[in-house]
């Protein structure tokens, strides 16, 4: 089952090479687009702290797996490591802990645009390869 899954997901790679290559993180900044528009359009403040904080746990749990894997170099290994203490930092902001103030649920809407303006922001900062970038929005897919 394992050897299945894996050459699952090294055809999937190579079949979605072409469409993410331009993409590349601006992809895994969709993601963040896409969550903050699925926050916009509730209107339930419980609901929406809820799409932010599995969204957020989607992407930790994909960012580990993909650091754990052997096809990530070192070097995309300490840009996964970057983008997971920004994710971390989101995620602890949300529900005010770690010396954050909980975020207000009158602000959810603003601050899942933050998040979207904070992602954008590390892809400008952190670098990660191709082939990392791939697999975190492999796997994204995969637990969507």
């Amino acid at each position: 089952m394992k050897a299945i899954l894996t050459f699952a997901s090294v055809l999937i790679m190579f079949v979605l090479v072409i469409p993410i290559n331009a993409g590349g993180k601006g992809e895994l900044q969709k993601h963040f687009s896409d969550v903050a528009n699925k926050v916009k359009a509730t209107e339930n403040v419980v609901e929406k702290r809820a799409i932010l904080e599995n969204s957020f746990k989607v992407m930790s749990e994909a960012l580990d797996k993909v650091q754990g894997s052997f096809l990530v170099s070192k070097e995309d290994q300490a840009g996964i490591d970057r983008l997971k203490s920004i994710l971390k930092e989101n995620q602890d902001e949300l529900a005010g802990i770690n010396g954050y103030e909980r975020v207000p649920d009158s602000q959810l809407n603003n601050f899942s645009n933050y998040v979207v303006q904070n992602m954008a922001q590390a892809d400008q900062t952190i670098t990660i390869s191709l082939i990392a970038a791939l697999l975190i929005v492999i796997i994204i897919i995969l637990v969507l």
